[in-house]
């Protein structure tokens, strides 16, 4: 199954650092699919109007719902406090996944 992963950060100047400070640990947690809960074939920071983080999506590809979820809190991110909400959207079954080079092996 497919999904898409939206998760809004948190605000605040401390946030920002929170987050540098977290990024190799979130890029580890990426490039494993979160140990191998999921595979993440695409995602990216989303800025604001001033260039300012204000969170992260991925597509994931996972066996189930409970795996992607497993995944998005088991996120440095997540645990660490700079991610605020996450939603996980499924996507259809017809999704073209063959054309993204995936970010994970899974």
């Amino acid at each position: 199954m497919f999904f898409l992963m939206i998760c809004t950060h948190n605000d605040g100047a401390e946030v920002g650092a929170l987050r540098d400070e977290l990024r190799p640990q979130h890029r580890d947690w990426v490039a494993s699919g979160g140990n191998g809960l999921a595979v993440v074939l695409t995602g990216s920071a989303m800025w604001n109007d001033a260039g300012q983080g204000i969170g992260n999506f991925g597509i994931l590809q996972a066996d189930t719902e409970e795996d992607a979820r497993a995944f998005a809190h088991g996120d440095p991110f997540a645990k660490g406090g700079v991610v605020r909400d996450i939603t996980l959207t499924r996507l259809a079954d017809t999704f073209r996944a063959d054309r993204i080079t995936p970010l994970s092996g899974g």
